[in-house]
């Protein structure tokens, strides 16, 4: 008999549903770095199967909570870290924590339920539904990422460890295309039990699993040995907590922490020095204008050909518009007078309640602040493109939260015809402390590498800072943790043929996308059996 024939119509029953997708929820998460459980991800099947369950002719509302439930779940793990923020000043910010862990939970979590409500009104009585029920879940993913500013933290596609065999198919398909074939191999073994056919789907669920294994041992047994002549890379990391860096007392120390390690002795002269995003918490106009002693000491840490590519804020305008501050990346080189700006490149994708306010008004009424203290939020820069080097392969810049996003190297190389040579991400994780943000951050972060062939260095005040080659690998040696102070000298790695997804982009995740729902549309026999 077909599933719908078994409605969940009991009170005691529907609320133990619930609370299992609460578990669902929950178990999903944790197979996300750092906890990395993968047996987690078959939280995704037990939703599917607690939707199926409904029957049927269950009302849209009792999908819609068992998604948005699962959602909760999920959401609550996995930004967790939101409330550390909070807490760089908790004497005035401290309280709103826990509100907006469940508040951010509660909204991103509506994503879900209505990818559950669109599965069950469209799903029939076959085997074809595992295949809607990823099709509806990671397009509901996919909108996560992009509506309003879009928030694609933690997509199913990257709960595996970036670098693995399995994370190596986002080349050809990206992230969300990982997605989707996720959510398909962690629904199809819950079909196990329904017939000779349902136990042929588990199968191939489990085929599909190894396939992801198969493919990426194979692509990374390809990987191209170190280009001797490479640039010699040196990310600094100073160790920098964010709350210090709202004490002017602790503003000439600061300095000297970058400057020290900048000039550090090496056995190879770096040929590209990195800092972090708001490294020096100046305006780069006061601490690198002329007459500054704090561009002299940083000229004075510098060896003639040596580039500095740093992060911090700086004033200017928009076409006629008033004065506004952008959140950029600078590119310096010493020369005979000090230093010379060589490129600037500024933010585009800001972070929401972070370095701008939405419905600004309201907020202000209820007393909700944005977190970077500079004047009234940050405008968005125009979109990434390559910048080119003097001496230097052309980089892609990233800062921060643009790191999240998929397709930006990508669109970069769209508009202006030129291919970067390597990714830079700075980044503050300053504001994430020392738990699990950071190391999400860094996971998510080296799936762009891996996307677009493209080795990243990604600079950190506190950590975490690493070298990731293209494949999305940290070699030993390459990373600086939590709470270290130095520095990682090393070549930078090379960069591969442009990857599948390089090419084309979302293109096949949309094709994914029209197969399930074609699917959904095809009439056929019923396949699942009780």
């Amino acid at each position: 008999m077909s599933e719908s024939q078994f409605p969940i119509r009991s009170p005691v029953l529907l609320t133990g549903t619930r609370v299992l997708a609460v578990l669902a929820g929950v178990l999903a998460a944790v197979a996300q770095p750092p906890w990395g459980f993968l047996p987690g991800l078959l939280g995704y099947g037990l939703l599917f199967r607690l939707v199926d369950l409904l029957g049927s002719r269950a009302r849209w509302r009792s999908a819609f909570a068992l998604g948005w439930l699962a959602g909760c779940g999920y959401f609550i793990v996995s930004v967790a870290w939101l409330a550390q923020p909070f807490q760089v000043d908790a004497e005035a910010q401290g309280w709103m924590a826990p509100f907006a862990v469940i508040l951010m939970a509660m909204v991103l979590a509506m994503f879900w339920g209505v990818a559950a409500t669109v599965y069950r009104l469209l799903a029939g009585r076959g085997l074809r539904r595992v295949l809607l029920f990823a099709g509806v879940l990671a397009l509901a993913e996919w909108a996560r990422g992009h509506l309003l500013t879009g928030f694609p933290w933690d997509l199913p596609g990257e709960a595996w460890r970036a670098g693995s065999a399995p994370s190596q198919t986002a080349a050809l398909v990206g992230a969300y295309g990982l997605t989707w074939i996720t959510l398909v191999a962690a629904a199809a073994p819950f079909t196990a039990f329904d017939g000779p056919r349902g136990r042929r789907m588990a199968l191939g669920g489990v085929a599909l699993v190894v396939g992801l294994y198969a493919f990426g041992a194979a692509r990374l047994a390809g990987a191209p040995s170190a280009d001797p002549k490479a640039p010699w890379i040196r990310i600094v990391q100073a160790d920098v907590k964010q709350e210090n860096k709202y004490d002017q007392r602790l503003f000439s120390s600061i300095v000297s922490r970058y400057v020290t390690l900048t000039a550090r002795h090496a056995s190879r002269q770096p040929d590209i020095i990195i800092w972090p995003e708001g490294a020096i918490p100046a305006a780069l106009e006061e601490y690198l204008g002329a007459g500054a002693w704090t561009r002299d000491a940083i000229a004075g840490a510098l060896k003639p050909g040596q580039t500095l590519i740093l992060g911090g804020y700086r004033f200017g305008t928009r076409g006629d518009g008033p004065p506004v501050t952008f959140n950029s990346l600078a590119v310096l080189k010493p020369v005979a007078q000090g230093l010379k700006i060589t490129g600037v490149y500024d933010k585009y994708r800001l972070v929401p309640f972070g370095e701008f306010m939405p419905f600004d008004s309201v907020a202000t009424r209820w007393g909700i602040k944005q977190f970077v203290r500079v004047g009234d939020g940050f405008t968005p820069g125009p979109p990434p493109q390559p910048m080119r080097l003097e001496g230097l392969p052309p980089v892609q810049p990233l800062i921060c939260y643009e790191s999240l996003f998929p397709g930006f190297t990508r669109e970069g190389e769209m508009a202006t015809g030129l291919r970067a040579a390597w990714i830079v991400n700075i980044s503050n994780d300053a504001w994430f402390g020392r738990g699990m943000g950071p190391r999400q951050h860094l996971n998510i972060a080296s799936y762009r590498a891996i996307e677009e062939g493209l080795p990243m260095i990604r600079a950190t005040p506190t950590g975490i800072s690493a070298i990731i080659d293209a494949y999305g690998r940290v070699a030993r040696g390459q990373s600086l943790k939590n709470g270290d102070f130095g520095v990682i000298d090393a070549p930078l790695p090379p960069a591969l043929a442009p990857t599948l997804y390089n090419q084309y982009g979302d293109t096949a995740f949309f094709l994914m996308i029209l197969l399930s729902f074609a699917g959904a549309a095809l009439p056929g026999r019923a396949g699942l059996r009780r």
